[in-house]
């Protein structure tokens, strides 16, 4: 894709697992980009590679950041979709990180170009992250979800695989850019509650956690933990404040309390209500293209 720019080709990564988050559609509460972001910061990352915003965005909704100091204007930001090259001595494997706004066009380009550079890099399996809202509690770790290519790696999840058929953001055209080219692939999905739509912290944690488990790289999550717990506390004092939202998040527990004693009981049938599966559906099929 002529909209790459290589800085460099980084040398001596091993068998790495390129991992991306776009902000925009497939981001609710930014859980996607904040897990992301909290991994990039507990590796030794370089940036290598990025695309020509000029090539993949309308400007008009995905506007550049001004910086102003005191009437003078010091800086201009363009959105910017970046490689890095994220080095876990004590792991098994390095990672490499893909981030930036969900672009406006050339996607099948673009994904093509991310199944490229994965192969050309050596990358073992490509990793998609995503946040959607449903009708899940703020009160409980945010629940995961897995869609993919490669069944090993999927039952090693051993997370909720939903049926779907409808609308997809970027990371769909990822997934079969990287089946195109027999990359493995699974994307992990955080479920945060709908009724708060502030960045969500509980959603990043679970990510990382996914991540953690899927790629065998570990990460000191303690900031993401005391995020979560401050993120709990605030929402629990607004919710306190409205009767009527108090007995919606209790409802909300006693069906994930249900959901987990019916999965428990038979791990071999997900009930067909499945809280998870019903709200993936509706939030891609309910959001409009252009909703970020």
């Amino acid at each position: 894709m002529k909209a790459l720019r290589w800085d460099h080709r980084p040398e001596g990564l091993r068998g790495p697992a390129l991992v991306c988050a776009f902000r925009g559609w497939s981001d609710a509460g930014q859980a996607s980009t904040i897990a992301l972001a909290a991994i990039g910061r507990q590796l030794d990352t370089e940036p290598f590679a990025s695309y020509d915003p000029e090539k993949l965005y309308d400007f008009q909704a995905s506007r550049p950041y001004i910086v102003v100091r005191d009437g003078v204007v010091r800086d201009l930001r363009w959105p910017r979709v970046e490689y890095r090259a994220a080095r876990a001595p004590r792991a098994p494997r390095d990672l490499i990180t893909l981030m930036g706004p969900e672009p406006s066009t050339q996607w099948n380009g673009f994904a093509e170009s991310v199944a490229e550079v994965a192969l050309d890099l050596g990358a073992q399996m490509i990793v998609t992250l995503g946040s959607l809202m449903g009708d899940v509690p703020h009160t409980r770790p945010a629940p995961l979800m897995a869609i993919g290519s490669d069944e090993a790696h999927l039952e090693r999840l051993d997370l909720h695989r939903p049926d779907y058929e409808g609308p997809t953001g970027l990371l769909g055209p990822i997934h079969i850019a990287a089946m195109r080219h027999n990359i493995p692939v699974v994307g992990l999905w955080a479920s945060i509650p709908h009724y708060v739509s502030a960045p969500n912290p509980n959603g990043a944690l679970s990510l990382v956690r996914g991540v953690e488990k899927l790629t065998g790289v570990t990460f000191d999550a303690s900031a993401l933990e005391e995020g979560a717990k401050d993120f709990e506390q605030r929402v629990n004092g607004a919710v306190a404040n409205d009767p009527a939202v108090a007995q919606w998040v209790e409802r909300l527990e006693e069906a994930a309390t249900e959901e987990q004693q019916a999965e428990i009981g038979d791990p071999e049938a997900l009930p067909d209500g499945d809280v998870l599966a019903r709200e993936f559906q509706r939030f891609l099929r309910q959001r409009g293209p252009d909703e970020a």
